[in-house]
């Protein structure tokens, strides 16, 4: 069983319960089992300092993910350590509205895409994009809340 946890630092008031199902049907997908990971929503101030102070961007982004599996699998007692999440909720909110879809679409791709960077997904490269986004979709498509809404 694997164990995760939401940390709501930047106070995000809007119901968000629906992101325990995309997790579960990520880690299921990918057949993970006793994995620990944490996402933490954060505002602007707090996104933009990590992206300077580990990336060395001095830019706010949307989600930041420090995989503690990048060079091997961190196991201890049989549980996998997978990294932490880091989700600006003001980014978040923003980019819903520049795509066009709603705040819980948009949070829930944030946390997918933070979750697969923490299995060790990249898209560095075109090829890794294109199998890393395939999945995001995949998962996300599979409930009615994160789907994305089709255009007529």
């Amino acid at each position: 069983m694997s164990d995760y946890s939401i940390t709501n630092e930047y106070g995000y008031n809007k119901d968000y319960s629906y992101l325990n199902s995309l997790i579960e049907r990520v880690l299921k997908g990918e057949k993970v089992k006793n994995a620990n990971f944490s996402i933490v929503f954060v505002g602007n101030e707090k996104i933009q300092y990590l992206n300077k102070t580990y990336r060395n961007i001095d830019n706010i982004t949307d989600v930041i993910s420090f995989a503690f599996e990048d060079n091997q699998k961190q196991v201890y007692n049989n549980i996998r350590f997978l990294g932490e999440i880091y989700i600006c909720i003001p980014r978040m909110i923003e980019q819903a509205k520049i795509y066009g879809h709603s705040e819980e679409r948009e949070l829930a791709f944030l946390t997918c895409h933070g979750l697969l960077h923490l299995l060790s997904y990249d898209h560095i490269k075109k090829e890794d994009e294109v199998v890393m986004f395939a999945l995001q979709e995949k998962y996300l498509d599979e409930d009615e809340k994160t789907r994305r809404k089709k255009e007529c």
